[in-house]
């Protein structure tokens, strides 16, 4: 299967049930070694440099310990899992953990998937980092432009998902992401459209670090913002860096939120800069009076935070693909 036809398989493909009808691709990859490849960074690898098509990589269930590295010349690849509960990428470094060298590996070097080409996507498969409760513990990281995730899992404790591409634009559709502190950071243009974000202790759920002059950083589309922490334990966001922008709009927030919302990370200079804002938010945790700096969208700013806007002409529920920023 190859072009269009190829591209449509990896954007409709979905599960019914608990497993999926296998599609066809380009490559198949499986433990068992019944596919192409029995490893997954085999299959990157063979993914040929700067190709111009899509190229399909369908991973049969298993639990793959790899630490993968997708290059900024393996572009337009699509993974497919069998099964999002079944079908698992996973790693367990964290950033106090020493290199060969003795050196600590830093909350970057601790992901267990860095991806850098541009116009990936991935469905059906989760992520994780079972480092557990020991600091920063990457399970993604994600610099490459035009990246999307349709019904996948990001689990973690601290920094799960790095969201790292100053101009990296992002769509997360589906899906469900949970840690503790900071648990989605970075400096990314990201959607996160009907999606599960779930804290497990008391935290923050945001740590954005929006680039000064960004129109959007993080948006949280009627998304269920939840978890197992105690109750008004977690806030919605600090700003790792002063410009940080986070707008969570139509979402449920759960019990677990803070009445105050937002936390400027020590810095009173924080609250003249950064951009946190609200939309007709509704749940336990949502309440009017915030912290004095945050905002209300009037109706009338709530009509620029449509999902190609945010991303700056993306569609990404299309089988197309813009210039990238790369």
């Amino acid at each position: 299967m190859k072009g269009l036809s190829l591209v449509i398989a990896c954007i409709f493909f979905y599960c019914t049930g608990a497993k999926c009808q296998q599609p066809k691709a380009d490559f198949i990859v499986a433990k068992d070694g019944r596919g192409n490849f029995t490893t997954i960074q085999e299959a990157i690898n063979a993914v040929p440099d700067f190709r111009k098509k899509q190229t399909v990589i369908f991973i049969k269930n298993g639990v793959y310990k790899e630490k993968l590295v997708l290059a900024e010349s393996k572009n337009l690849v699509c993974f497919i899992g069998e099964s999002v509960e079944n079908t698992i990428i996973t790693y367990d470094d964290y950033s106090q953990k020493k290199n060969i060298f003795g050196e600590e590996k830093g909350t970057s070097g601790s992901s267990g998937f860095y991806i850098y080409g541009h116009s990936f996507s991935a469905e059906n498969i989760t992520f994780s980092n079972t480092a557990g409760p020991v600091g920063q513990a990457v399970a993604v990281f994600v610099a490459g432009d035009l990246a999307k995730f349709k019904n996948c899992k990001f689990l973690g404790f601290q920094d799960t998902l790095y969201t790292y591409g100053m101009n990296s634009r992002q769509y997360y559709n589906h899906c469900y992401i949970e840690g503790t502190v900071d648990f989605i950071f970075g400096w990314s243009t990201a959607v996160f459209d009907s999606c599960t974000i779930f804290g497990k202790t008391a935290g923050y759920y945001t740590a954005a670090s929006t680039a000064e002059g960004k129109k959007f950083g993080y948006v949280f589309l009627h998304c269920n913002i939840t978890g197992s922490a105690p109750d008004s334990s977690f806030y919605l966001g600090r700003p790792w860096r002063p410009f940080a922008k986070v707008v969570y709009i139509q979402c449920n927030l759960d019990k677990q939120v803070k009445a105050d919302g937002w936390n400027n990370w020590g810095n009173v200079q924080n609250e003249k800069t950064a951009y946190y804002a609200e939309y007709k938010n509704y749940g336990v945790g949502a309440v009017a009076n915030r912290v004095p700096w945050s905002h209300q969208l009037t109706d009338e700013e709530a009509k620029e935070y449509t999902v190609k806007n945010i991303l700056a002409g993306w569609d990404p529920l299309s089988n197309t693909y813009p210039e990238t920023k790369r």
